[in-house]
């Protein structure tokens, strides 16, 4: 039985080839000026705008190892039939085209094709031409595929046969999916510290991703723009300097449904006891997700000192001690329960939305997104044995009975 790895007909590899589109693309709009514009499935598999308007029609091809281009390979007629029409389309030799054939395999050297490669050697006065070498070829073809290729290219001048064949270049050995990664990874991304530089692909990789969904359903018909991969590979980078960290987790929904009614968390339990509205306490539970996955995810990748979550909780609860001091202060122990509950509340509603203009309570100076700081409140406010914050003046007294009706 043939190996699957090394069947060129298998069907994972030309499975690959649709992933490689993406991957490919991101790859080479990172090496074109900021200005180049890329565009999937429209004249072919990628389509370069220049600024100029000059355009570059590129055809894919993620082949299995040991792959060979020959005079008569497919994948090379098959590109040149579009091509052609291209061609043709936009006024042959007045047309602004050139096409680009990047494959995972070789060519042959005994192939005309060598004479497309990038390294061409430089013909002598008495040498075939290009359009020659084709018609050769064509000529010992008995293949159904290329006979109507082959139509269509004679339909052309000799000069213009000449003319579009110079137009085409073949980047063979051209990285192989699996490899594209490092490649970013080490010629695009050298001013991001080396340790932080996978998560800075995965990042850019799953924005990229998005964005060729969205070209590709035409919810952006227009094609993207190298700038914006800077723009966005710069964003992320920002995220990995010693005063920042990256924010993974705004908008994301917790797996489980969300039931404010009957959540036994204990930070849920002390916004009922203030009387917080079921929306409100649903907010609470998704900044208090955030927070704990963001904190998961910067743990995971290395990205905190040690003791930083420890002394930034701290800071936390020194300046919620402060303000609890003022917000209790007229309290007695006769006070009527509204009188609680509208000084917990008003507590709480500092926590929520005054501390975030308080720049010593940021993790890290730049760290400015909102849920990281209320959910650290929520995430303080459920510890156990006993919470390290509190909303209610006499939720500490009333603790044991708020844990025996949750359980």
């Amino acid at each position: 039985m043939t190996n699957a790895h090394t069947d060129k007909y298998s069907a994972g590899e030309q499975g690959l080839g649709y992933i490689y589109q993406a991957r490919l693309s991101l790859l080479h709009l990172l090496q074109l000026p900021e200005d180049t514009t890329v565009c999937l499935e429209k004249d072919d598999d990628l389509d370069f705008i220049a600024t100029d308007g000059g355009k570059s029609l590129a055809s894919l091809k993620h082949k299995a190892v040991g792959d060979k281009l020959t005079d008569l390979s497919t994948d090379f007629w098959k590109s040149v039939n579009i091509w052609l029409l291209r061609y043709k389309r936009d006024g042959r030799a007045a047309s602004n085209l050139r096409f680009f054939l990047f494959t995972t395999g070789t060519v042959s050297s005994d192939s005309f094709l060598a004479g497309l490669l990038p390294d061409r050697p430089v013909a002598s006065g008495d040498a075939a031409t290009l359009a020659q070498l084709a018609n050769e070829a064509l000529s010992k073809s008995r293949s159904k595929l290329i006979t109507p290729i082959a139509v269509l290219f004679n339909e052309l001048s000799d000069s213009e046969k000449q003319d579009f064949l110079e137009r085409v270049l073949i980047l063979d050995g051209s990285p192989r999916i699996v490899d594209i990664p490092t490649i970013i990874r080490d010629k695009h991304m050298r001013s991001i510290r080396r340790e932080h530089r996978e998560f800075v692909f995965q990042r850019l990789e799953g924005w990229w991703t998005d964005a060729v969904i969205k070209h590709l359903t035409g919810a952006r018909p227009e094609g993207i723009f190298g700038y914006e991969v800077s723009d966005k590979l710069s964003s992320f980078a920002e995220e990995y300097k010693a005063d920042n960290l990256p924010i993974t987790f705004r908008g994301k929904l917790p797996a489980d449904e969300i039931d404010t009614d009957s959540d036994p968390r204990l930070f849920v339990a002390q916004l009922r006891e203030i009387g917080i509205s079921s929306n409100r306490i649903r907010s609470a539970i998704l900044d208090y997700y955030r927070a704990f996955e963001q904190r998961s995810a910067w743990a995971r990748e290395n990205l905190l000192v040690l003791g930083e979550v420890e002394e930034y909780e701290d800071r936390l609860t020194d300046e919620w001690g402060r303000y609890k001091d003022v917000a209790f202060e007229k309290l007695t122990d006769d006070s009527a329960e509204d009188a609680l509950r509208e000084a917990g509340a008003t507590l709480y509603n500092w926590a929520e939305f005054e501390t975030g203009k308080i720049e010593s309570l940021r993790i890290r100076a730049r760290v400015t997104e909102p849920y990281v700081l209320r959910g650290s409140f929520h995430i303080l406010a459920d510890s156990t044995p006993g919470p390290k914050v509190y909303w209610h003046p006499r939720f500490l007294d009333r603790l044991g009975n708020v844990l025996g009706v949750a359980s």
